[in-house]
C-alpha cells in the first residue's frame, strides 16, 4: 500500500453535513466487453457487471461502478490490510482475465481517495461546484456519475438516501477536500 498522508486528518462535521476518508479500500480498474469477460467476471465475483450506464451493482464483499460501455471499477466494501497491496481478487482476476486475453486487470488502490459524505446537505454542497442536475441521481437507486466537481474529475456513488462515496485521483485529493471544507463552511 502506497505510504501517504491523508488529506483529511479526521472526520469533518458541519451541519447537515460529515465528510470523513474510507482508507484502506481496494480499487480494481477492468477493462473488456466480450460474453466470456463478463461471465468469468461474474463467476468469479458473485456480482453481474452493470450494462446499464451510470450505474452500480454491489454484493457483500464488492461494488462494481459502471465508468463506460468496456470499463468497471471494483472496490471492497470492507477495508483491507493496510500494509499489504495483494489483493486475492486481483490475483485471480489477473490470471483468468489479463493472461488469457479477455480483458485488463488493474490495481488502482493507491490512484483513488474516497471520500464518504452524510448529511441532509450534500447536495447542496455538490451543486455549488458542479453543474450536474442532482434531482434526478439522488432519488435513483444504484447511481453513479463522472463529472467535474470544483474543476476536478470525480465519481460519485450514491450509496443511498443522503450518503454518497466520492472518489478523486490521490494528486487532486487535498486540493478537492479544501474546496469540500471551504463550501461546507459557508452552507
Amino acid at each position: 500500500m502506497l505510504n501517504y498522508n491523508s488529506s483529511i486528518k479526521e472526520g469533518k462535521s458541519y451541519v447537515g453535513l460529515t465528510i470523513k476518508e474510507i482508507y484502506p479500500v481496494m480499487k480494481l480498474n477492468l477493462r473488456g466487453k466480450s460474453r466470456d469477460f463478463l461471465s468469468t467476471i461474474g463467476k468469479n465475483i458473485n456480482m453481474i457487471l452493470p450494462l446499464e450506464a451510470n450505474t452500480y451493482s454491489s454484493s457483500d464483499k464488492y461494488t462494481s461502478m459502471w465508468l463506460s460501455p468496456d470499463e468497471w471499477m471494483i472496490v471492497s466494501n470492507d477495508k483491507i490490510d493496510q500494509e499489504n497491496n495483494n489483493y486475492e481478487i486481483e490475483g485471480l482476476l489477473f490470471n483468468k482475465i489479463s493472461k488469457t486475453n479477455l480483458g485488463a486487470i488493474t490495481d488502482v488502490s493507491d490512484q483513488f481517495v474516497l471520500i464518504n459524505l452524510k448529511g441532509e446537505k450534500i447536495f447542496d454542497l455538490l451543486s455549488t461546484g458542479c453543474s450536474f442536475n442532482f434531482d434526478h441521481f439522488k432519488i435513483k437507486k444504484s447511481a453513479v456519475i463522472q463529472t467535474l466537481l470544483a474543476q476536478i474529475d470525480v465519481i460519485i456513488l450514491n450509496k443511498g438516501i443522503n450518503n454518497i462515496n466520492l472518489f478523486v485521483r490521490r494528486s487532486f485529493s487535498e486540493h478537492l477536500v479544501s474546496w469540500i471544507n471551504d463550501a461546507a463552511s459557508r452552507l
